[in-house]
């Protein structure tokens, strides 16, 4: 174990995105150190696995079932987690849409869809728990984000728009709301093996082999790798940090063609 057992004991963490992938990762290693855990999704059915390694760790969970894009669940789901636990620490907004199209055929509809869960949706949620942070003076915030926000990559114009301006969003908040305590950082990462997005880009060993030549540590990260990010910049190792973007990538933000054919 990297940071001590109980690092984060009592604290209450709303994890929306929580049932599977990176989401549930963080969830998991959350409640490995002392935090109880609130997962929040549009498919609650996806979250039994991970409730019982939640509870088997002994913390406390509540899984709901809620759609970030719309404002009243959304409030309804930090007036549930309050109810139960009295309080929020740290909220890390993970509910994300993608899927691969191009800007040429991307519908309104398709490109509303995303933006209003990874944009608009991260917005609401941040928001909405604000007021329980501010009363108890501390907080913390984290938006999980994606490296072709910054770079730019063909068919994800939607979600890459979304995630850029969550970017923005991270550093503006966390302007507004250091006077209260709370700190608003981002974690954007690279490839992460075993995701559902990383499976449909890489299916193809070609792809995922010309990826891999752009990574200068070599590899894909691990999920556990995204979630140690979150238990640092929530840790207090970290109470000087707001407004920051932690890259988790390998390198590959500052990797070029010219490192690939070396």
């Amino acid at each position: 174990m990297i940071f001590e057992k109980n690092l984060l004991k009592e604290q209450v963490a709303l994890v929306t995105g929580g049932g599977t992938g990176i989401g549930e990762v963080i969830c998991r290693e959350l409640a490995g150190h002392g935090a109880h855990i609130a997962i929040a999704s549009r498919d609650p059915k996806s979250h039994s696995g991970i409730v019982s390694e939640i509870e088997s760790l002994g913390c406390q969970t509540v899984s709901i079932a809620t759609d970030v894009r719309q404002p009243d669940e959304v409030q309804a789901m930090v007036g549930q987690v309050i109810e139960k636990w009295g309080h929020i620490d740290i909220l890390v907004n993970n509910a994300a849409g993608n899927f691969l199209c191009s800007a040429e055929e991307l519908s309104p509809n398709g490109w509303k869809s995303v933006v209003d869960i990874v944009l608009n949706g991260t917005f609401l949620v941040s928001q909405a728990v604000l007021p329980t942070m501010k009363d108890q003076g501390t907080g913390n915030i984290i938006n999980i984000g994606a490296t072709y926000a910054l770079s730019a990559a063909p068919m994800v114009s939607h979600s890459g728009a979304a995630k850029a301006g969550v970017l923005n969003m991270t550093r503006t908040l966390a302007a507004e709301w250091a006077p209260y305590g709370v700190r608003v950082n981002m974690i954007t990462p690279g490839p992460v093996e075993e995701t559902e997005g990383v499976r449909r880009l890489l299916g193809e060993p070609q792809v995922r082999q010309s990826m891999l030549k752009r990574i200068p540590l070599g590899r894909l990260a691990r999920k556990e790798e995204i979630a140690w990010a979150v238990l640092y910049l929530v840790s207090p190792a970290a109470t000087f940090i707001t407004g920051n973007n932690l890259v988790v990538d390998g390198g590959m933000w500052f990797a070029s063609d010219g490192f690939a054919n070396l």
